[in-house]
């Protein structure tokens, strides 16, 4: 496995999370919130982050000019029409988060901020370099069970690309991981698939000329997974410490 060096508490990155906007309830308060799964902010101080929580702010992308790196979490759907697709009876888009967090990709990738994505994250990566989404995996007939029931997680083998930068950060070109979501990559656009489930779904994609930029299907933020998927965060930060 890929030995990583610890992060001094002086040089901590600032790392940046993208949130939900949702309703949420503590104290007396039941209010529209940005939010997110605190497992995220405990994965990123674990790995050696300042994590800083990024509130939908459509239009402006400064805040990564104080960033030295990016998480693009894990959520519901992306807007279906994000790709071309009409809109769904089931979605319920949240279009001030989708071009948030399209421009944030976009305007790392100008400034070659270290980004990982997560889960819808990598989706979101994916669209922002032109591809598009497979909308339902079990209407596409895939016979991995990539999510049973929402909110739950599976576990399944993912195949790695040997010489990939993923394949590097975790020593292997074969491990397991959890799973939680019902839609997947269809077409890559641009980016370059280094990782997929047995059955075919794409797992991992990679910009190889960025500095660090990696989206990913499963959760690595998650604590039962967290040691095994430690390298990877841990990865994000030595990037973002550089």
């Amino acid at each position: 496995m890929r030995q990583t060096r610890p992060v001094a508490p002086s040089t901590r990155p600032l790392i940046g999370l993208t949130t939900y906007v949702d309703t949420a309830r503590w104290g007396v308060w039941d209010v529209p919130a940005a939010v997110l799964h605190a497992t995220y902010v405990a994965a990123l101080q674990r790995a050696g982050a300042r994590p800083i929580l990024l509130p939908p702010d459509p239009g402006d992308d400064g805040v990564l000019d104080r960033l030295d790196g990016l998480v693009v979490t894990g959520g519901p759907d992306v807007d279906p029409r994000l790709d071309g697709r009409p809109a769904s009876d089931d979605a319920a888009p949240i279009p001030e988060r989708d071009s948030y967090e399209l421009l944030l990709w976009h305007g790392a990738r100008a400034r070659d901020v270290p980004t990982l994505g997560i889960c819808r994250g990598l989706q979101t990566m994916v669209l922002a370099h032109g591809g598009s989404l497979i909308p339902d995996l079990d209407d596409a007939g895939y016979g991995t069970a990539h999510r049973e029931v929402p909110g739950t997680y599976t576990e399944h083998e993912v195949a790695l690309e040997e010489g990939s930068t993923i394949a590097g950060i975790y020593g292997t070109t074969r491990m397991r991981v959890n799973s939680s979501h019902h839609q997947a990559i269809a077409d890559p656009g641009s980016t370059v698939p280094t990782g997929w489930a047995d059955d075919g779904v794409i797992e991992v994609c990679e910009i190889p000329e960025a500095r660090f930029a990696i989206g990913v299907q499963w959760h690595p933020e998650h604590p039962d997974r967290l040691s095994a998927d430690l390298p990877l965060l841990r990865a994000l930060v030595e990037a973002a410490s550089r």
